[in-house]
């Protein structure tokens, strides 16, 4: 993982101006930043932190007398740190085991279920398919217009946009998972798609009953919770490979 040469102090400051934004929705002070992570340091010495994390494209400043807000490459560096270190065990969480591993349950309630499942524990809209059904199905529209960005009408629209496209192409996604099997992140102008660079996407295969092959995606602002999101779908993931491992 490319970390651009990043001292030890500015890779923990990095991570925390990601984790509060992503909690805040607002750009991260240095002043915030000391009185709560780091009372020994003087605001100045962050400041200036901030500024070389700046220079080396992590950080942006929307405007002078503002803190600082993560570009794609500081979400990108968040994202590998959680990929590579933080992502090693399952966590718990209740699911209907009954509904998700019952053998003789139709596989597209399945996957009704399993795709609203993942659509309220991540707040974030969530579209699953089926490989050999050749089925898309999408839960999550109530949760996602929650979230700040979507206060903006043409953000909304530009969303929408942005769905249809993915839906229509989505075997763009699959072909780039192939290259690297596991789960894939795409951040912003990363997205296969064009016109994507507010919006991540993250995207895992899976197999259910009956070796059903599918695609889980979790859509939404370039802002989203990595590490919640992530260790859902991690966990579920080996969940489901532990239940095939088992039957």
């Amino acid at each position: 993982m490319e970390n651009g040469n990043l001292t030890e102090r500015q890779e923990k400051l990095l991570k925390n101006i990601v984790e509060e934004y992503i909690k805040r929705v607002e750009p991260i002070s240095s002043d915030f930043l000391q009185k709560k992570y780091y009372k020994n340091i003087c605001p100045a010495t962050i400041r200036i932190e901030m500024k070389k994390l700046t220079d080396k494209g992590y950080l942006y400043q929307p405007h002078t007398s503002a803190g600082r807000v993560p570009t794609d490459k500081s979400y990108r560096f968040f994202v590998d740190n959680l990929l590579e270190k933080e992502l090693k065990y399952p966590v718990d969480f209740e699911i209907n085991k009954e509904k998700l591993f019952k053998k003789e349950d139709d596989i597209f309630q399945i996957i009704q279920y399993l795709t609203r499942f993942i659509a309220k524990k991540t707040r974030m809209l969530t579209i699953s398919y089926l490989l050999n059904e050749d089925f898309l199905w999408k839960e999550g529209w109530e949760e996602v217009l929650r979230e700040p960005e979507f206060e903006k009408r043409d953000y909304v629209l530009s969303f929408t946009e942005f769905l249809e496209r993915f839906e229509n192409h989505i075997e763009r996604y699959i072909k780039e998972l192939k290259k690297d099997e596991g789960i894939n992140v795409f951040i912003g102008e990363e997205n296969p798609l064009p016109e994507a660079e507010d919006f991540s996407i993250i995207f895992s295969s899976y197999c259910l009953i009956k070796n059903e092959k599918g695609i889980i995606s979790i859509l939404g602002p370039k802002r989203m919770s990595y590490k919640r999101n992530l260790e859902l779908i991690n966990s579920l993931i080996e969940k489901l490979k532990q239940e095939n491992i088992n039957k």
